[in-house]
C-alpha cells in the first residue's frame, strides 16, 4: 500500500531508520563495554524489540506489569519492571517472576521491600529487587549519600526471599541539558554517583551484581562507563524532534512520524487545521529551553522534507498550523497529506494502536502496540 492511501491519522515507522538506530546503539553499548537493556515502553511492540535484541542478551526493561505479561508471552524472559513496586502491584510480579527466568522490581523504601519479602515467602518464591538511586532528577529513588543507599540493599540482601540485584539510576534531567557541555556534565555525574556508590556498597560488604543507568540522552554523550555494568535507554529506537533539538542524534535518525490530512485552509488567519490532535500526537511541550518555537511537533511534506512549519496548537481532534508563505498555503488544499515529527516518540506511539511499517514509499507491515497497564 502507499503511504498516502492510509486512513488519517496513522502512525508512520520508518523501518530502515529504526534498524539503523538499534544497531548503532548495540554497537556503542559493544564498544563502552556494557550490557544494553532497552527500554521499550518506548515502543510497546514485539516485533520491534526482537530487532533490539538481535545478538544482545541482556534482556528489556518495561514501564507497566501489562508490557511484561505481553513480551513474557512472546518469548521474552529476562524483564525489568521499571517502576518502583508497591503492594497493589505484587501479587501480580510474583505471577510475572514464577513465569520468567529473570524477573527483577525495584524500590526506594525499606516497608515497601519488607513487605514484599512477606509476600514472596508466602509463594515460596525469591524475587531480584534493585534499588532506586536518585542521581539528580529527583523524580524517584534514594540520595547517594543518603543512609537509606546502605541500608536499604543490606535489607534486602538479608532477607529470606529477596535478592539484592543492584542499584539502578535515571539521569531524566538530561533532557534539560542546554548544550553538549552540559548534558556531558550530566552524563558523567550519572556514572561517577553510581559507580562510587557500588565501590561503596562493596566496601561494606554488600555484593552489587548489577550497575545499572541509563537515558538516550547520557547515552549519546558519554565517554567511557567505567564501573557501569548495565546501560538502559528506549527512545534511541526512534528519536524524535526532542532528541535531535537536543543534539542526541539528526533529525534523518528521526524513524516516527503521524500522517495526518489538511481538513480546512484559512486565509484571512494564514493557517491550516489536520486531523492529527493531542491524541495523535501528545501534548508534549518539547525541547522548549532550547527551542522556544518548537510547537508540538515539525511539519513534514509527504515525502518527509521539513517544510520549515510547527504544530502551533493541539485540540483533541485538531492540529493548528500557522502558515506564513503563501505559495505553501496555497498548495496545501484540504486533503493534502503532511507528517508530523512529534516532539516525544514515547508518548505519541502510546497513542496508537499499531504501527504502520513504512520500506521506502510502501507500508509492508503493520505491528501491534501493546498499551494498558
Amino acid at each position: 500500500m502507499l503511504l498516502e492511501n492510509l486512513k488519517t491519522p496513522s502512525l508512520i515507522l520508518n523501518v530502515n531508520r529504526m534498524k539503523r538506530n538499534a544497531e548503532q546503539m548495540a554497537a556503542r553499548a559493544e564498544s563502552l563495554n556494557v550490557r544494553l537493556r532497552p527500554h521499550v515502553k518506548t515502543h510497546k511492540c514485539v516485533e520491534i524489540a526482537k530487532i533490539q535484541m538481535a545478538g544482545n542478551a541482556g534482556g528489556i526493561m518495561v514501564s507497566t506489569l501489562a508490557e511484561a505479561e505481553h513480551f513474557l508471552k512472546n518469548g521474552f524472559t529476562d524483564i525489568t519492571y521499571g517502576v518502583p513496586i508497591e503492594t497493589g502491584k505484587f501479587a501480580e510480579a510474583i505471577r510475572l517472576a514464577k513465569a520468567s527466568e529473570r524477573f527483577s522490581v525495584l524500590t526506594d523504601d525499606a516497608a515497601t521491600a519488607e513487605s514484599l519479602n512477606e509476600a514472596a515467602r508466602g509463594e515460596n518464591i525469591n524475587l531480584d529487587v534493585f534499588v532506586k538511586i536518585d542521581c539528580g532528577y529527583h523524580r524517584c529513588g534514594v540520595e547517594p549519600h543518603a543512609p537509606e543507599t546502605i541500608a536499604i540493599p543490606r535489607l534486602i540482601t538479608d532477607s529470606s526471599n529477596l535478592n539484592f540485584a543492584g542499584i539502578l539510576t535515571h539521569a531524566g534531567h538530561s533532557y534539560h541539558a542546554r548544550s553538549p557541555e552540559e548534558l556531558l556534565a550530566i552524563a558523567r555525574s550519572e556514572r561517577d554517583s553510581m559507580s562510587a556508590l557500588a565501590q561503596q556498597l562493596k566496601d561494606k560488604g554488600l555484593g552489587v551484581p548489577t550497575v545499572s543507568i541509563g537515558s538516550t540522552p547520557t547515552m549519546s554523550a558519554i565517554d567511557n562507563l567505567d564501573g557501569i555494568t548495565e546501560f538502559r535507554c528506549g527512545n534511541y529506537i526512534f528519536y524524535d524532534a526532542f532528541q535531535a533539538t537536543l543534539g542526541s542524534c539528526s533529525f534523518d535518525d528521526c524513524a516516527l512520524t503521524v500522517l495526518t490530512a489538511v481538513i480546512h485552509r484559512d486565509f484571512s488567519r494564514g493557517k491550516i487545521v489536520v486531523d492529527a490532535g493531542a491524541i495523535a500526537l501528545s501534548k508534549d511541550h518539547g525541547a522548549v529551553e532550547l527551542d522556544e518555537n518548537c510547537g508540538y511537533g515539525r511539519v513534514l511534506d509527504l515525502a518527509g522534507n521539513d517544510l520549515n512549519l510547527r504544530v502551533n496548537r493541539l485540540s483533541q481532534e485538531h492540529g493548528e498550523i500557522e502558515v506564513g508563505d503563501e505559495a505553501i498555503l496555497q498548495r496545501l488544499k484540504v486533503g493534502s497529506r503532511l507528517r508530523i515529527l512529534a516532539n516525544h516518540s514515547c508518548l505519541t506511539a502510546a497513542q496508537h494502536s499499531h504501527y504502520h511499517v513504512l520500506d521506502g514509499e510502501q507500508i509492508v507491515d503493520c505491528w501491534e502496540i501493546r498499551r494498558g497497564w
